[in-house]
């Protein structure tokens, strides 16, 4: 009886919390096979490749020097820059990078206008020869009110210089509570329990 009562208010505070990262999308790339070209496989999250390709570790990655963020896969610029290109705008895009050249992410909106970009922090960050206080897998993101179209990442320009892993991306449509807004929704919720708990404790 006890837990049923609470059940509403509980669920209501489960469901408040998680409104911000309803609709985030994590992609790790798990599911291709090694040396296999990304392009479309991932439309259904929204989102599609170019000049991407599959490593896997083991097989035709060097995890050594550029060891997956998770898993055993990651995604690298094969033949030049790569380009991930959204079917709805994003709100924020972030990704794991390994990197043997510089990097620069350019971000952009529905009518190919430039956002902003984002730089690596290093010249280079592999693993086991990346420049002095670097770490491998390095993240890298973007947010943008009215929404992220697409991104450009670029190292060197013949490819083959960096990897990609665990693409993060969460849709415009998303909304994000601002923090006085979860403080009033927490007090609402917070004195929601406790006038369930007086109606527990008046029934015993």
């Amino acid at each position: 009886m006890k837990a049923k009562c609470l059940l509403p208010v509980l669920g209501l505070l489960l469901i408040l919390l998680g409104a911000g990262n309803l609709g985030a999308v994590t992609i790790d790339f798990e599911t291709l096979s090694d040396s296999e070209m990304v392009t479309t496989q991932y439309a259904g999250f929204g989102v599609t490749f170019t000049n991407a390709t599959a490593l896997t570790a083991g097989i035709s990655l060097n995890e050594f020097e550029f060891p997956p963020n998770s898993g055993v896969n990651v995604v690298f610029d094969d033949g030049g820059e790569m380009n991930l290109t959204f079917s709805t705008p994003m709100a924020n895009v972030g990704a794991y990078f390994t990197y043997l050249a510089p990097l620069t992410l350019s971000f952009f909106d529905s009518s190919n206008n430039l956002e902003g970009t984002v730089t690596s922090a290093f010249s280079s960050n592999l693993a086991l020869s990346g420049d002095p206080g670097s770490s491998p897998n390095e993240f890298l993101n973007f947010s943008w009110a009215s929404g992220i179209s697409s991104v450009v990442i670029s190292g060197d320009p013949a490819g083959g210089s960096f990897t990609m892993d665990d693409l993060t991306a969460a849709p415009l449509s998303v909304p994000i509570p601002e923090p006085g807004t979860m403080l009033l929704l927490g007090s609402g919720l917070i004195g929601m329990a406790g006038y369930g708990l007086r109606i527990l404790r008046s029934k015993n």
